[in-house]
C-alpha cells in the first residue's frame, strides 16, 4: 500500500520557487492504477514520489509503512521504477549482464543470479537475447530489457513512467501485454488512454492536484473535459 498525506513538491527557491504538486493525499492499493494528465501537470513528479526518486517538500509518502524520507532503501526494495527512455537505465554491454547488474550487491551466488536473470528475461520475452548487445536492441526490446532489470530485483510494486511513449503501435501493444500479465501492483503513467481500459482505477493530475480519482472510463472523460476547459483542443 502506498500512502500520500498532504504532499506538496516545489522546485527552486526564493523568487524562483515553483510548486509542481499541491497538497495531495491519496491511498493507492488497487492492483492496476493509471495516472494521466497533460504535459507539465505534475504526473511524472507524482510517480517519482512513489519510490523516493523525488522527496516531498512537505507532507509524507510511505510504502507499506516505510517513509520515503527516512527509509529510502526499504522503499526502493519494494517499488521498482521504469523510465520513459530505457537508454537511461541500460548500463551494461549485453542483455543478460544488464539484468544481472541489479543483483550484484545482494550477496547471491552466481547460480542464483543466473537463475533469476534467466527468469526475468523469460517474463518479458527476451530469453533468447541474453548474449545480445543491449544497445543493438529495438526500441521495444530496450523497454522490455529495462522492465526485466527491474523485475529481477523482485519488487512488489512497479511504477512505469510512460513506457510506451517512444514506441510504435506494435511495440506499445507488446509492452501493454507484458504489463497485463505481471503479478505486481502496477502504477502506470501514460498518455495512451487505451492502456487503462482494463485497469482498476485512474487518477487525473491537473495543475499539480488530483483533479479526478475513479474508474478509468470516468477518469478519461474528466481528463478530456479538463483539457477542453483549458482550450487545448
Amino acid at each position: 500500500m502506498i500512502e500520500l498525506h498532504g504532499v506538496s513538491v516545489a522546485f527552486g527557491d526564493g523568487a524562483q520557487l515553483r510548486w509542481v504538486l499541491d497538497d495531495i493525499s491519496v491511498v493507492l492499493c488497487e492492483q492496476r492504477i493509471g495516472i494521466i494528465g497533460a504535459n507539465g501537470s505534475g504526473k511524472s513528479s507524482l510517480a517519482r514520489l512513489l519510490n523516493g526518486l523525488l522527496l516531498p517538500t512537505s507532507g509524507t509518502v510511505s510504502v507499506d509503512g516505510f517513509d520515503t524520507k527516512r527509509d529510502g532503501r526499504e522503499v526502493r526494495r519494494r517499488v521498482g521504477f521504469c523510465f520513459t527512455d530505457p537508454d537511461s537505465q541500460i548500463i551494461m554491454p549485453t542483455v543478460g549482464e544488464d539484468v544481472a547488474f541489479g543483483l550484484g550487491r545482494r550477496g547471491l551466488s552466481k547460480a542464483e543470479i543466473a537463475a533469476r536473470t534467466a527468469d526475468a528475461l523469460e517474463q518479458v520475452g527476451l530469453a533468447d537475447r541474453a548474449d545480445h548487445p543491449a544497445h543493438l536492441l529495438s526500441g521495444g526490446q530496450k523497454q522490455l530489457l529495462a522492465l526485466a532489470a527491474v523485475l529481477v530485483t523482485e519488487p512488489s510494486i512497479l511504477v512505469l513512467d510512460e513506457p510506451t511513449t517512444l514506441l510504435d503501435l506494435r511495440n506499445s501493444r507488446a509492452i501493454a501485454a507484458r504489463i497485463a500479465r505481471l503479478p505486481q501492483q502496477v502504477v502506470l503513467v501514460t498518455h495512451d488512454l487505451d492502456l487503462l481500459r482494463t485497469f482498476d482505477r485512474a487518477l487525473v493530475v491537473h495543475d499539480g492536484r488530483i483533479h479526478f480519482d475513479g474508474s478509468p472510463s470516468d477518469a478519461i472523460a474528466a481528463y478530456r473535459a479538463a483539457i477542453d476547459a483549458d482550450g487545448a483542443l
